[in-house]
């Protein structure tokens, strides 16, 4: 991380001795002295400081894809070390040592960094520059994190690949078809059936983990404390659901985030969001995301991921009013709030193609990311969809493919479509419209991946074989609501009843934003009438804080 780079002043910037006066008022503890080579910090510990070097100098050390030890960066006076995932008491992703003349220095934990960031806006602007460029560095390099051995392409090894990365997780890659790869599966001593394998910072060894093992192993997830009660509880770490949890610690309330896959939701997924306040050339749906996960860290806000919610509990009829309410997550553990926010937003919906299911990760894929567009990379692929989400994966994918056809089951996009999305399509020279078409077979087997696929025009019934490896679907999505069932009020089709429709359907009054249930809030897509779009979701994301303010004022009263 040492070598050069435009931004390395930026990335390790060096405080003044006004800044460091200054940068000792939030201090987490007295300084301290360490001999030449004595341990700071261990690679995968949590709630590590990050430190303010006075006298001497830190060594910070990573490990390569082979597990060896590799030098990342030196911290001398004036430096503070760390990066973004210290903010909310993330595992460390590297270890730390006293330089050869040993150091001074001040500790800075999880809490007194954040005060430092909040309390000081100069110092709070240039560190959370530094930590959030560090994070970018390390994930650029594929430095200090994860390592994932698997065969290239296979579906378990993409979807862990799509998991970390979403999730800004740093980790290689490692084929085992590669001589590298070969070496580490004879010296891990590993089958056919264990792959893929993750090697965490600490050194453990998965075995076809699950996300929620992979989340452990990093560190990523809290010890959930059942006694605690948080003033809000969010559910969904879409755009909505940060924007929540920004404003709502922002204004001293205790937060807690959950969400089964990743930060984001599916504008996360989203290749370039071009239609969002304040970003003239675009920005990518992960970097609009990270930008709101990091925010909410700095103030103070946890974040779980991944986390499933299996159900909310309503309270008995017997229980006083304003009794905590309880989110049963998997695992046996529970997160009681004075509040909860429904943001659990949509699951993407599934056409009916016999053996679609077979090919989920194996060739079929609902999301157009940097880890799908390397693996179709010069191909040619087929996307479904019409709507927005559809044109942006459009957009993102035929620079990089031989050929795109683009399916769509109407008469055309102009319907569904934006306007300056079908002309940005309209002028790709590799992307085929086909209208009024439909998927109506797959072809391969589960151990091959996808081999082809079958078309049928509606007009005619004439069907069309094609030998294409990719199927990309954007088809709409179902909101994700089955764990609030028989809790709250829903309409017709799932999504969650508010306002006024939630009143009726409570029998009493409620605020814009509640639902049938008292202190149970529903925002973003999943709500019953919502405006299905980032900059909505993230309005309704600020507004519920003033409605949960109001609702707690009037239960204290």
């Amino acid at each position: 991380m040492s070598g050069p780079d435009p931004r390395h002043d930026q990335m390790f910037p060096t405080l003044d001795a006004a800044q460091v006066a200054l940068a000792r008022r939030f201090a987490g503890g007295e300084a301290r002295r360490f001999p030449p080579g004595a341990p700071l910090f261990e690679m995968g510990s949590r709630e590590v400081a990050a430190w303010l070097v006075l006298e001497g100098r830190i060594d910070v050390l990573g490990q390569d894809s082979a597990g060896r030890e590799a030098f990342i960066v030196g911290y001398g006076p004036g430096q503070i070390s760390g990066e973004v995932g210290l903010i909310g008491g993330r595992a460390t992703l590297a270890r730390g040592r006293a330089g050869e003349a040993g150091c001074l220095a001040l500790p800075y934990d999880a809490a007194h960094l954040r005060a430092l960031l909040i309390g000081s806006a100069e110092l709070g602007e240039l560190l959370m520059r530094a930590f959030i460029l560090r994070r970018m560095r390390l994930i650029e390099a594929a430095a200090s994190g994860s390592v994932l051995v698997g065969r290239a392409g296979s579906a378990a090894l993409t979807r862990l690949d799509g998991f970390l990365t979403r999730n800004g997780q740093p980790h290689a890659l490692l084929d085992v078809a590669t001589p590298d790869g070969e070496a580490m599966v004879r010296q891990l001593g590993l089958r056919a059936e264990d792959l893929p394998v993750m090697l965490c910072p600490r050194g453990v060894v998965l075995r076809r983990p699950t996300e929620a093992e992979v989340g452990r192993c990093l560190g990523l997830l809290p010890e959930f404390d059942p006694s605690r009660l948080y003033d809000v509880a969010v559910v969904g770490a879409g755009p909505a659901g940060l924007a929540t949890a920004v404003y709502a610690a922002s204004e001293g309330l205790s937060v807690i985030v959950l969400d089964q896959r990743a930060f984001g939701g599916q504008a996360g997924a989203s290749a370039r969001i071009e239609n969002y306040l304040g970003f003239p050339t675009g920005i990518s749906g992960q970097a609009l995301a990270g930008r709101a996960f990091n925010q909410a860290l700095k103030f103070g806000a946890e974040v779980a991921i991944p986390t499933e919610v299996l159900r909310l509990d309503c309270p008995e009829p017997a229980e006083p009013a304003g009794a905590p309410l309880r989110l049963q997550l998997a695992g046996d553990a529970e997160v009681r709030a004075r509040t909860v926010v429904i943001a659990s937003g949509v699951a993407y919906r599934r056409p009916p193609v016999p053996t679609l299911a077979e090919f989920e990760g194996a060739g079929i894929s609902y999301w157009a990311s940097p880890v799908e567009a390397k693996l179709c990379e010069g191909e040619e692929v087929m996307l479904v969809g019409g709507g927005n989400s559809a044109g942006q994966a459009v957009v993102y994918l035929a620079p990089r493919v031989r050929r795109l056809h683009l399916v769509v089951r109407g008469p055309g996009l102009e319907a569904t479509m934006s306007r300056y999305l079908i002309e940005r399509i309209a002028a790709l020279p590799n992307v085929v419209l086909r209208t009024g078409t439909e998927v109506v077979r797959l072809d391969g087997d589960r151990a091959t991946g996808l081999a082809g696929m079958a078309l049928r025009r509606r007009a005619d019934g004439a069907e069309e074989a094609l030998a294409l490896r990719h199927l990309f679907l954007f088809i709409g999505a179902d909101p994700h609501t089955a764990w609030l069932e028989g809790c709250v009020a829903l309409d017709d089709k799932g999504f969650v009843l508010t306002g006024a429709a939630g009143a009726a359907a409570g029998a009493d009054s409620r605020l814009p934003l509640e639902t049938s249930r008292p202190g149970v809030f529903a925002i973003g897509d999943v709500r019953a009438g919502s405006t299905k779009r980032v900059a909505a979701a993230v309005g309704e994301g600020a507004a519920v804080v003033a409605q949960i303010h109001a609702m707690l004022a009037r239960r204290r009263a």
